[in-house]
């Protein structure tokens, strides 16, 4: 199951009640108060003679956790509100981060990370404090943001290359706050200062094994399928399989089947579907890595 899909039908009946001015309320899904906020924001639009006549929802994953039959989840909601007032049509735009959890593929839970400092506590008995999807040095919502914004450009902050997949990857984790170390040796760490930088910030595969092999400052988890990856993480590509690295993407997204939608530099793409059969690099002998960065 995609992990979205029970969500779906939670996002549905949202859009129902500011649609339509229906109450709604699922028990253990929503706390009372947002339930009230909902309703104000629809009492709201009222009074001013406004209409929400279309809303359009997105998730996405930011990370995932198993305790025993639990399933919890942490994702960014993404919402579009189409809103007429008399004569005026805008839309209004939402990012909010959420948690979730589901136990054996049922939804039990979804609310705002905001609430409860932005953990969601789950009562597993001991060691239940292992059980939160904690905030961390990775900032995958930060590094994503970044990904967005640059995707189509060259951040004047950075050195700029013909060949740049890879030093725009190394710009998505510096924004998500991925530590450094290894400076002023070239050929060890990852990091990047003034006008000097790594290997590893620049080179893919140079890149592809630091992430293989770091103990320490960026770290990554090689995972054996592209559905393993969530937003935040990176595909590395050795087109000709034969050893050399040679392209880095960065997962932004995942598509209905939850497969990895990808940015990357050199030729600037953006949400493109993660096997690259459509580049005229492509050869039957292609080779990935799929690496998780670790929180």
């Amino acid at each position: 199951m995609v992990w979205g899909d029970q969500l779906k039908s939670f996002w549905k009946e949202q859009a129902t009640c500011l649609l339509n001015g229906t109450d709604h309320s699922r028990i253990g899904t929503r706390p009372s108060e947002e339930e009230e906020a909902v309703n104000r924001y629809r009492i709201q639009s009222q009074n001013r003679g406004a209409s929400v006549i279309r809303i359009k929802n997105k998730g996405i994953l930011l990370g995932k956790k198993t305790v025993s039959t639990s399933q919890l989840y942490e994702y960014l909601l993404h919402q579009q509100f189409l809103i007429k007032q008399g004569e005026k049509l805008y839309q209004e735009e939402r990012l909010e981060k959420r948690l979730a959890k589901m136990v054996e593929g049922e939804l039990i839970l979804d609310r705002s990370a905001e609430i409860e400092g932005g953990t969601l506590l789950v009562a597993e008995g001991k060691g239940s404090g292992d059980a939160r999807l904690k905030g961390s040095y990775y900032d995958r919502l930060s590094a994503l943001k970044y990904a967005e914004r640059w995707w189509d450009d060259a951040n004047p902050s950075y050195q700029s290359f013909d060949v740049d997949c890879t030093n725009y990857i190394s710009q998505c984790l510096h924004a998500g706050k991925a530590p450094m170390r290894g400076y002023p040796d070239r050929t060890k760490g990852w990091w990047m200062k003034g006008n000097n930088w790594s290997y590893s910030w620049t080179v893919a595969h140079a890149l592809r094994w630091h992430l293989s092999s770091s103990k320490n400052g960026l770290r990554a988890r090689e995972v054996a399928n592209p559905d393993d990856l969530i937003p935040g993480d990176i595909i590395c590509y050795d087109f000709d399989g034969d050893g050399y690295w040679q392209h880095t993407t960065f997962v932004v997204d995942n598509d209905e089947k939850g497969y990895p939608l990808v940015n990357a530099h050199t030729t600037n793409s953006r949400m493109r579907y993660w096997a690259y059969e459509d580049s005229t690099a492509w050869t039957p002998e292609i080779k990935y890595k799929f690496f998780h960065i670790e929180d």
